[in-house]
């Protein structure tokens, strides 16, 4: 693996959305708040003849931040040679991430072939745990000085709730009725987290795009199973926690985690158990563009946040100052004044 200066701050283009995604042939989601210039989430959302979610393909990742390094060259030697660098070192890091997920998925299918409920179980527990990370990174990040965002603990604690609840739904579903699923979930998720936790430490983009894997294999397993088991799903009734959660009247985190959306536009009906996982499915492809979002420095905001500062071009259009990576935070805590609260 490269060293900690390979993937410090200096490998994260600050760079307008509307630039991102020019070369994509898709539908962008452009929230109601959206203006020209602002640096806002752009993701792509494709919808069959049924209108199910439909997430890019994402191995290896054809956009950001490969896409903004492109654009951002020039024709002076330096530039150009600094940007094929930076564009070698995120191919290393999502080939790494490829691997990574694809040795799981591999271990998963030989474990899980005919057990359906049992590797969601596993999937869910594990699924948690990068949002965990990010957050003790970020917290550690505020207790030193270096780094205060509420929008990415604000984000990635809703994350963190969506895929607790995923959890719920499938416990109730049995899903973690033998001890071997439950002992094999938890000691895969303790080193998960750890793993997590040091790669978003040394390269955030990195922790980011591993996420990503994640989450569109999870996306997959969903779509899969409710192409094969869609009509006898629609026989079975739901789980009361997904009742709850995809109908209840605090909706707010849902709609948190959700980045690419303006808040209230998506509310679930949940009649039976096939539109929990239709949902549990949308709910991954949400997950995965919003970690290629975050990919791309400084580029995410809660979604709640737009609401609030509509009529203030100049809060909105502002990215915040931080760090990304453990070697840019210590070097800017030695040369910039203490964070402030954004």
């Amino acid at each position: 693996m490269a060293s900690t200066a390979m993937f410090s701050s200096s490998l994260f283009p600050i760079t307008p959305l509307n630039k991102l995604s020019s070369s994509r042939n898709s539908l962008i989601f452009r929230p109601l708040s959206f203006r020209p210039p602002l640096f806002r989430i752009r993701s792509s959302l494709l919808q069959d003849k049924e209108d199910k979610v439909i997430t890019q393909n994402t191995f290896p990742s054809k956009t950001s931040p490969l896409d903004s390094v492109t654009e951002n060259s020039t024709n002076d030697d330096d530039t150009s040679s600094t940007s094929a660098w930076e564009k070698g070192v995120i191919k290393v890091e999502q080939s790494v991430n490829i691997f990574l997920t694809d040795s799981v998925i591999k271990i998963l299918d030989a474990l899980y072939r005919d057990r359906n409920y049992a590797r969601f179980f596993v999937l869910e527990t594990i699924a948690r745990v990068p949002y965990f990370a990010f957050m003790s990174i970020l917290h550690m990040y505020e207790s030193f000085g270096w780094w205060r965002r509420a929008d990415y603990l604000k984000v990635h604690f809703a994350e963190s709730w969506n895929e607790m609840h995923h959890l719920l739904i499938m416990e109730e579903l049995g899903g973690n009725a033998w001890w071997f699923d439950r002992f094999l979930a938890q000691h895969i998720a303790i080193f998960y987290y750890f793993m997590t936790a040091l790669m978003y430490l040394i390269s955030p983009r990195m922790a980011y795009h591993f996420s990503e894997c994640v989450e569109s294999h999870a996306f997959e397993t969903y779509d899969k199973f409710i192409k094969e088991q869609g009509e006898e799903l629609k026989k079975m009734p739901a789980p009361e926690v997904a009742v709850n959660y995809y109908t209840g009247g605090d909706l707010y985190l849902f709609d948190e985690f959700q980045t690419s959306r303006v808040p209230n536009t998506r509310r679930p009906t949940i009649d039976n158990l096939y539109d929990v996982f239709l949902n549990i499915r949308d709910d991954e492809a949400e997950h995965c563009k919003t970690m290629r979002a975050c990919q791309t420095y400084g580029n995410l905001r809660s979604p709640h946040s737009y609401a609030d500062a509509e009529d203030d071009d100049e809060s909105v259009c502002t990215i915040e100052a931080g760090c990304e990576g453990i070697v840019d935070c210590i070097k800017k805590s030695v040369t910039s004044n203490p964070a402030k609260v954004k």
